[in-house]
């Protein structure tokens, strides 16, 4: 199993979490578990970069949406990059790119936060 998550802070209200790899059943507490640190550190804004994703199943859906309802109760929300076909196709199949903002890079997705935040490099 290939998997692999880096948290990033953006600012003080905003975080990226990169995931590469296939993000199942098996990986997706991981990923909660992550999304709910940066909640707890009172992030706003959450950017998930699926850029190196190479799969996503409904487990991982489950878990973003999770993070979104708990995002919204302070105001928040969270973005998606996506850039490959197949896995943005389970986002539309599911109706989630009307829940998510998603955006193919996330130069894209960050310059959308509040204020513009620079990437870091």
């Amino acid at each position: 199993m290939n998997f692999e998550i880096k948290t990033e802070p953006l600012s003080d209200r905003a975080f990226a979490i990169a995931i590469a790899g296939e993000v199942d059943l098996y990986v997706a507490p991981e990923l909660k578990q992550q999304l709910l640190d940066v909640i707890d550190r009172g992030a706003t804004e959450v950017v998930v970069d699926l850029t190196d994703a190479t799969f996503v199943d409904s487990t991982t859906l489950g878990v973003l949406i999770g993070a979104v309802r708990r995002l919204r109760t302070n105001d928040g929300r969270l973005t998606v990059v996506c850039n490959d076909r197949n896995v943005a196709k389970i986002f539309e199949l599911s109706g989630l790119d009307r829940v998510f903002d998603i955006f193919p890079t996330r130069e894209q997705a960050v310059a959308r936060l509040d204020g513009g935040l620079k990437v870091s490099a």
